[in-house]
């Protein structure tokens, strides 16, 4: 694996080995490190994409603007392949090859390495968790497979990522779901809020009954947070708290926000600082924290 680290280019071992990874800065190291005679165009039609991407459908308005842009401007950074057998796969920048296609091009800018498998998948699902917004449950599988793969336990994962454990322990939740809520979740119908609550639940029938009730009456996370915490009908999971110790004062009020919340909480200097994902998670706290008026 030390060998296939060096072949990435300089500095790249040290980014693997950096939590929390930071596809940017991966991205970036191997860009700089290239010398520009070693950037390739490579046929389009050579192109498949990396068997770890998480992703399985893309956005077509965000893929015509990304088209649009690429037509009049170009290509504005080499994606990163890996030679195969046959023709190349895309390590990253799926999304610049898919709307390349779409603005005409033939061929396309890229730096071909020689990765490893688990250089691959590491790769492809941090460009979709950090860059992309993932559905929940995309999201989900994603965190699924890093785990197992890489043989993490949820606390080395939340390092990995840049999470707070209990926001691992959620999102892998989700996965318990009946397919019917889902199903829903993938529609857009069960935002990740409204799929965490009825997650929790025991009894599978409830939810089903409730996700349907969010549905059809269009209650919010809060009126669903309200609705199960006031019944005594609905029992709730009994979950398994591990964590390490904090070195802060305000550390059971980092904890309490991290489990409110459901994402990384840090209190220092003074100050706050909330991490979301995206415009769509960042909807979902402040929600939960009733400022989505």
């Amino acid at each position: 694996m030390e060998n296939k680290r060096r072949a990435l280019g300089k500095g790249l071992e040290e980014l693997f080995n950096n939590e929390p990874l930071n596809i940017s800065q991966i991205e970036e190291e191997i860009v700089n490190n290239t010398p520009k005679e070693q950037i390739m165009e490579i046929n389009i039609d050579e192109l498949r994409s990396n068997p770890y991407q998480p992703r399985k459908t893309f956005d077509e308005e965000s893929l015509n603007e990304l088209a649009s842009s690429i037509k009049e401007h170009g290509v504005f950074q080499p994606i990163i392949a890996k030679k195969s057998i046959k023709g190349y796969e895309i390590v990253a920048g799926e999304r610049r090859v898919k709307a390349s296609k779409l603005a005409g091009l033939n061929t396309i800018p890229a730096i071909v390495k020689d990765f490893s498998d688990e250089d691959m998948m590491e790769i492809a699902l941090l460009e979709n968790l950090q860059r992309e917004n993932l559905n929940a449950l995309e999201e989900a599988e994603a965190y699924y497979t890093l785990k197992n793969k890489l043989n993490l336990t949820q606390e080395e994962l939340a390092v990995k990522v840049g999470k707070s454990r209990s926001h691992i322990t959620n999102m892998l939740g989700l996965l318990n779901l009946p397919s019917e809520i889902k199903d829903e979740v993938i529609k857009g119908e069960l935002s990740m809020g409204h799929a965490r609550i009825l997650s929790k639940l025991e009894d599978k029938e409830q939810a089903l009954n409730l996700a349907e009730q969010v549905i059809t009456e269009n209650l919010s996370v809060h009126k669903l947070e309200e609705l199960t915490n006031s019944k005594e009908e609905f029992h709730r999971k009994k979950e398994i708290k591990s964590r390490k110790p904090k070195e802060n004062e305000y550390s059971y009020l980092i904890n309490d926000l991290e489990e409110k919340l459901d994402t990384k909480v840090k209190i220092k200097n003074n100050k706050i600082e909330i991490s979301f994902n995206n415009a769509n998670d960042l909807s979902r706290i402040l929600e939960i924290m009733h400022l989505d008026k």
